[in-house]
């Protein structure tokens, strides 16, 4: 998903997404370690869209805090 879709979600939303994210990167993993994995990328597709979700978390929140302080 690109950070300008993401963007246009609430940050529960966004939240819910990197927990799918993390679970799939779980599942990913241990299909690895069984040898079942064939499209070994997927992990570090999955890893980046973790990495830029995260990103875009803390960005609104500091929004937020700047927003309340003001």
């Amino acid at each position: 998903m690109k950070a300008n879709e993401l963007r246009k979600l609430s940050i529960d939303e966004i939240e819910a997404k990197i927990s799918d994210a993390r679970e799939e990167l779980m599942k990913l993993r241990f299909q690895q370690v069984t040898g079942q994995l064939t499209d070994t990328s997927r992990m570090r597709f999955v890893r980046r869209d973790i990495a830029r979700m995260s990103t875009i978390v803390n960005e609104l929140d500091s929004e937020v805090e700047l927003e309340g302080e003001a």
